[in-house]
């Protein structure tokens, strides 16, 4: 009797067919830079866009912002995914926003604006990322599938979570 083997989770499907166009070190390495500096650029960038002034948020207007939603439509996805990738990349949001909070006291202090700061790490972080898959030989992942733009940082972070040994 032939013994079956349970289906693999949708989130191990996405992570072998990404893994597909990242066998090169260097690719791998430059991911593992720009990936999060694309994630956190893209968290200020649409930060960055006004959003209506919300009287019953007093001190907490500007901490509700267009970035909210984005964050609240991938962690979502994430869970639907994996809880405990969700709740790693929550965290991690966490850090990015306290960063960006950062930026945008440099700004006030007379810094570059924000969104000035998080376009040029966003640009150079894609242009990164793009000259990993030139030194990779394969188009990136999200050409394919556009749901690889949301998987590239989980699949960072679950790299992480098994060098630590907890399950995802």
């Amino acid at each position: 009797m032939k013994q079956q083997t349970a289906p693999k989770r949708e989130v191990n499907v996405y992570f072998d067919k990404y893994a597909e166009s990242h066998q090169n070190h260097a690719n791998e390495l430059i991911h593992w830079i720009c990936v999060p500096l694309i994630v956190f650029s893209l968290l200020g960038l649409v930060w960055s866009i006004p959003f209506p002034h919300i009287g019953f948020l007093g001190a907490y207007n500007g901490f509700v912002n267009w970035a909210s939603f984005l964050i609240a439509f991938a962690i979502y996805y994430y869970y639907r995914l994996s809880p405990v990738l969700s709740y790693f990349m929550l965290l991690l949001v966490f850090i990015f926003s306290y960063l960006i909070i950062e930026l945008e006291t440099w700004q006030h202090l007379g810094g570059p604006q924000l969104w000035q700061s998080c376009l040029a790490i966003f640009v150079l972080s894609w242009v990164g990322q793009f000259i990993g898959h030139k030194i990779e030989g394969k188009k990136p992942s999200f050409f394919d599938d556009i749901k690889f733009l949301l998987i590239g940082p989980i699949w960072l972070l679950h790299f992480v979570l098994l060098r630590l040994k907890i399950k995802y």
